[in-house]
């Protein structure tokens, strides 16, 4: 072949002027009519219309080469309309409902809307409504397949069914069912409390009363006890005591103390703030109501530098005794003699819970380490007075000690949940799906139901079946997902006492709910503003 012929007869087509060219090719390709009014707003971005382009040309059936604009869009995942398909181009996105794409811009301000956090963001918020709306339908999805009460029913009367797995089966079944219910918070005074938001609630032994933190919008925080009960109806009301406390500093960790009886009174860990230094505060539990002018004889306060973690023994050989997690320290002491145990760790102490058969603390560290210590061996010196030890990969930040003391339950900084046999130090179930990347979040666990849950940073709150791990539920919160929004829960068999009301309460922003186990749940009297 000569020069001349080949540009005489091979070339396509003759060379346009600048106002005759068509699209981004010299060819004899054409613009969609959609596509011919953002020509001149896309002109600036060939690059990306070409890979855009070329992935149409590949997706493009060979015997219907149609332009995808002019076929109707499919939801088959081959679509060159989806996300999946399209290719990930350095510094840019694309939407799949305008499909094209967009320059991220640089920064991390609420006002560029183009930054790849807020996309996320956006993308979050967009799956925690369309849960929320799949929560609100009449029936849901059963967690496992087979899983509804009618045939856990029949296979019991069959006898295929043994009873213990047959009440996990039911709890498991309730658990999918529960719906959301706001509560009304009521205050003795008459005024309405629940204006700050919640920070942090833990109920006690019986789920009758509920110790609460929650932030001041001027600084500090304030706590106070709130009152269940149930009624024959079957509503579970809530009062707010009338004597609150307010403090410029934060609270850290709570725990029920049985002093003179049952959960008489709160130990609180407070971190110091400015001039204020840190303390452990034993209160009782009668102080915040102005109901009972006779204070329980013990109220003290122990000035410590920063306190992480308290626990409370509820062994009767120890049954007035203490624990404090501190900067590479713990400290045991008794609250009526005073006397005070002192042992150095290598690192802080986040995590902290006593056993109830044997008077054996567990305690969880910032190193991942979680160790026991034998109050009965307290003349040991050295490293030896750590009975058990193990680690896992990242910051302690709770353990649950279960009935049978040889297991427990931990939870860490990379969201890992695991259950560990103690006498063998190792992990024998792991709970997959927590999600926390740097927060101090609790986990709570209840065996008569088998259940565990955990609320993590995503603000999502999880329930797993005990016993194989199995994800049951998974709960979005009622508000935007934020650092400073996560859910507080409690999850209790008998909310308001020995007749209450099985369910889970979640305490977010301003708002308290109720998620209860039976749907035939009523009202409180069908007070306006309480259904929802």
């Amino acid at each position: 072949m000569n020069k001349r012929n080949w540009r005489g007869g091979q070339r396509p087509h003759r060379r346009r002027g600048a106002g005759q060219r068509q699209g981004w090719y010299g060819g004899n390709r054409a613009w969609p009519p959609q596509d011919e009014q953002r020509a001149g707003h896309d002109s600036a971005r060939p690059p990306l219309r070409a890979a855009h382009r070329r992935l149409e040309n590949q997706s493009a059936s060979p015997t219907s080469p149609t332009s995808p604009s002019s076929s109707p869009p499919s939801s088959s995942s081959s679509s060159p309309r989806t996300s999946n398909a399209a290719p990930e181009l350095p510094g840019f996105y694309f939407d799949p409902e305008k499909n094209r794409y967009f320059r991220l811009l640089p920064g991390h301000n609420n006002c560029n809307p183009l930054t790849r956090e807020m996309l996320q963001k956006k993308e979050r918020e967009k799956q925690r409504n369309q849960m929320l709306a799949e929560d609100e339908k009449p029936r849901k999805k059963a967690p496992r397949t087979g899983l509804n009460a009618v045939l856990l029913l029949q296979k019991r009367h069959l006898g295929m069914l043994p009873e213990p797995s047959h009440s996990r089966l039911v709890h498991e079944v309730k658990v999918s069912g529960m719906k959301r219910h706001k509560l009304e918070i009521q205050s003795t005074e008459g005024s309405n409390p629940n204006t700050d938001n919640f920070r942090l609630i833990v109920g006690d032994s019986a789920c009758e009363r509920v110790f609460t933190v929650n932030d001041v919008s001027h600084g500090g925080c304030k706590y106070g006890i709130m009152n269940f009960g149930s009624s024959s109806r079957g509503s579970l009301s809530v009062e707010m005591c009338d004597n609150l406390y307010f403090t410029n500093r934060k609270v850290n960790s709570i725990c029920w103390a049985s002093v003179n009886y049952p959960d008489s009174h709160v130990l609180l860990c407070l971190v110091g703030a400015a001039d204020t230094p840190g303390c452990v505060s034993l209160l009782p539990a009668s102080l915040f109501s102005n109901s009972n002018p006779d204070q329980p004889g013990m109220l003290c306060s122990f000035k410590i530098s920063s306190a992480w973690s308290c626990a409370w023994c509820l062994n009767p050989q120890f049954d007035k005794t203490f624990s404090t997690g501190l900067s590479r320290r713990v400290i045991v002491k008794d609250a009526e003699t005073g006397r005070t145990q002192v042992y150095s760790t290598g690192s802080d102490v986040l995590a902290q819970q006593f056993a109830v058969r044997v008077p054996v603390l567990f305690n969880g560290c910032r190193s991942g380490e979680i160790f026991s210590l034998d109050l009965r061996q307290r003349g040991r010196r050295g490293q030896s007075w750590k009975a058990s030890r193990f680690h896992q990969e990242s910051a302690i930040t709770s353990v649950r000690v279960l009935q049978d003391d040889n297991y427990l339950l931990a939870a860490d900084m990379l969201g890992q949940i695991k259950l560990w046999d103690v006498r063998a130090t190792k992990p024998v179930q792991e709970y997959k799906g927590h999600h926390n990347e740097h927060a101090y979040l609790p986990i709570q666990v209840n065996e008569p139901e088998g259940l565990l849950l955990a609320v993590g940073q995503d603000c999502y709150t999880r329930l797993w079946s005990l016993k194989d791990g199995q994800l049951l539920r998974t709960i979005p919160s009622p508000h935007p997902a934020a650092n400073d929004l996560i859910p507080s829960v409690v999850f209790s068999s008998k909310l308001g006492g020995c007749r209450g009301l099985p369910g889970l309460l979640m305490a977010v922003k301003h708002d308290l709910y109720y998620f209860p186990y039976n749907t035939d749940y009523q009202e409180a009297a069908e007070q306006p503003g309480n259904v929802f």
